[in-house]
Parts: structure tokens; C-alpha cells; sequence
């Protein structure tokens, strides 16, 4: 008889808590709701969002007013239209109980800011994706230019690369390849400060120490990108420091296993 007793005090106990839960709950979701924690994730030095603008876009988009209670927060909504923006890579906005609310937003980070045929700018991030400028920050990445059809509103790269006729359509993988690497080398994003494209479809590169360009010509993979760097590299530790930085005219990197150079007034050699 005991045992029953027990166990029927227990679940008596139990179904008071869910009570008592379920009213608080009730009680909350009339409640005013508090101004949103924003939290800002940045990789690198540029910040493409600050947590004063979000709060501004998210009252602007009427997602946030004066006497909104806490159950009628569209956290769905909010995080789905964060998510859109071309600055957020990740996002995740999430109640807690005590009517706070939080947004975690991790932002992108921009490889490279390209001018198209159109006259159009954007940033690529390091995913291969497209990014809007902003008006707050401009980061200091390597430009493009030149005959570039691609826009703002173009496909990831990894999407063009896994589509035959997007490949001979679109450039912003050939564009992705060598700003990446430029990015990540300590060297050449230090040297590298323009990448032109031609309109013969050659990739110039235009350095910010010296008087010569450099004719990178495609870049149609991965391997052919780092081959031509690796080539480039050398000639920089090994041939500029004895020939000096204003030599030469062009450095031409478009022949396989050489690099064929031409002094300012003369022929190729």
C-alpha cells in the first residue's frame, strides 16, 4: 500500500510541475519581450556587420516593435531573413526563458572585391560566394577587374564548377582559384594588389612592389594555379633579389615549367 502511495505522489508531483510549467509558459508568452542579444563572429579583420546595424535592419523589416511580447518574436522569420543577407554565413537566433533572445550571426569573409563589365562591385568570400559591399567597412583584399561578366547575383563557385556549361560561361571559378591562393600565401597577398582580366581571357596580375606586370594567362584548375605560383615564388626569392625589382617589364607565367621574363626596352629573353 505504501509503494502505491509513493508512486502515486510522484506522478501527482509530476503532472503539478507540467501545470506550473505550462502556466509560466503561458504567462511569459504575454510578457514584453526584451531587446535581442546579438552576438558577431567575425573571421579576419573585416566586420561587415556591426550589432547596431542588424538590430536597425530587424526593426526596419517590423520583426521588432515597442510592446512586442515575447510569443510573438517570428524567430523562424528573423532567422531566415538573416540568413539571406550576402554578410552572414551562419546564423541562429533562439529564445531562453526570462524573455531574453539571442542571435548568434557568423559573417563571411571576403577573399577578393571585383568590378565587372558592368561596372558593378561585390565582394567573393573564401567559400566562393558572392557578398554585397558595404557602406560601414571596405575590406583590403586583392581587386578585379577587367572583362568579367559575372555578377552579384551569380551562383558559387562550387556550383559552376560541377556544371560543364556554366564553365565556359561564367569566370568567377578561374577568379575564386587565384584569389584564394593569393589570400592564403603570406607573400603574394602582400605583393598581389590587382588581378585583370583580359579580353583574350588571360589573368594579369598587377603587383604592388616593382615595375613589371605578371601575365598568369587561365586558370582553369587548381593544380595549374599553384604551379604557376610556385614558379612565380621562386623567381621572386631567387632571380628579383639579384636582378632587382625594376628590371624587368613583364614576367610571363602562361609556359609550363618556365617563366619567361622581359627586360623594360628589350625583347623576351
Amino acid at each position: 500500500m505504501k509503494k502505491w502511495l509513493k508512486i502515486g505522489f510522484w506522478v501527482l508531483f509530476g503532472i503539478a510541475v507540467v501545470i506550473g510549467l505550462s502556466m509560466s509558459g503561458s504567462a511569459q508568452k504575454e510578457e514584453e519581450t526584451s531587446e535581442p542579444r546579438i552576438f558577431i563572429h567575425v573571421d579576419g579583420e573585416n566586420a561587415f556587420l556591426t550589432e547596431d546595424e542588424v538590430h536597425t535592419r530587424l526593426v526596419r523589416k517590423g520583426f521588432i516593435y515597442p510592446g512586442q511580447k515575447f510569443g510573438k518574436l517570428p524567430v523562424k522569420k528573423v532567422e531566415d531573413y538573416l540568413e539571406s543577407m550576402s554578410e552572414i554565413k551562419t546564423c541562429r537566433v533562439y529564445q531562453n526563458i526570462g524573455k531574453q533572445w539571442n542571435i548568434d550571426i557568423e559573417t563571411r569573409k571576403p577573399i577578393a572585391r571585383i568590378f565587372n563589365s558592368s561596372g558593378e562591385t561585390f565582394y567573393l568570400d573564401d567559400l566562393g560566394h558572392t557578398m554585397a559591399t558595404s557602406s560601414l567597412y571596405t575590406a583590403r583584399v586583392v581587386v578585379v577587374t577587367g572583362n568579367i561578366p559575372d555578377d552579384a547575383h551569380s551562383l558559387p563557385v562550387d556550383e559552376i564548377i560541377n556544371n560543364d556549361t556554366l564553365k565556359t560561361k561564367k569566370f568567377l571559378d578561374d577568379i575564386y582559384r587565384i584569389s584564394y591562393y593569393v589570400c592564403n600565401d603570406p607573400l603574394l597577398s602582400a605583393q598581389i594588389g590587382q588581378i585583370h582580366r583580359e579580353k583574350n581571357g588571360d589573368f594579369v596580375l598587377i603587383p604592388q612592389v616593382g615595375s613589371h606586370t605578371i601575365i598568369f594567362g587561365s586558370a582553369f584548375s587548381d593544380a595549374e594555379v599553384e604551379e604557376k605560383f610556385k614558379k612565380l615564388k621562386v623567381f621572386y626569392k631567387e632571380g628579383l633579389p639579384y636582378e632587382g625589382w625594376n628590371k624587368y617589364d613583364i614576367i610571363n607565367l602562361k609556359y609550363k615549367k618556365q617563366v619567361v621574363c622581359k627586360k623594360i626596352n628589350e625583347k623576351e629573353v
